[in-house]
């Protein structure tokens, strides 16, 4: 899986202040939960309004987003087109999906501990693992915090 970078510079990411990124548009939030199941009826009212960047972006200034190309991940449900918000500030740690640079290039796996090391692991079988070891140039770029889907 390979990613197309829309905003990968750590001077940019930290040239925003939280405080300076603006809420741009806030839309309704229903109250009430849409059924998959059976239809029910629909609350009359907005609980509140919802920003997306108040939901999904906790560290501002610390984020950036891709946009996930290839299948490698598609049993995390990481599809090919779908924006990744990645996290920088996020220590990356065993069983977290992570936006690495191996060898030059950018990929996004899971970070699996094998016995003493780590392998940067595909969520589909036709792909296999990435050693990360003394021969292996890698750079973890920040963590994968929430993934957008168009169905």
């Amino acid at each position: 899986m390979y990613v197309r970078v829309l905003l990968v510079s750590r001077a940019m990411s930290k040239a925003y202040k939280a405080t300076s990124i603006p809420s741009l548009v806030p839309r309704p939030l229903l109250a009430s939960r849409v059924e998959a199941g059976f239809p029910s009826p629909a609350d009359d009212y907005v609980e509140r309004t919802l920003d997306l960047n108040e939901e999904f972006i906790t560290h501002p200034a610390a984020t950036f987003f891709l946009r996930a190309g290839g299948r490698s991940m598609e049993g995390a449900g990481i599809h090919d087109g779908d924006l990744l918000i990645v996290d920088r500030s996020i220590g990356p740690g065993p069983n977290m999906v992570v936006v690495a640079v191996v060898d030059g290039e950018f990929t996004v796996k899971r970070l699996r501990r094998s016995g003493e090391d780590f392998v940067l692991a595909a969520e589909h079988p036709r792909y296999p693992p990435i050693p990360v070891g003394p021969d292996t140039e890698v750079q973890i770029w920040g963590v994968v915090t929430w993934v957008i889907h168009q169905p």
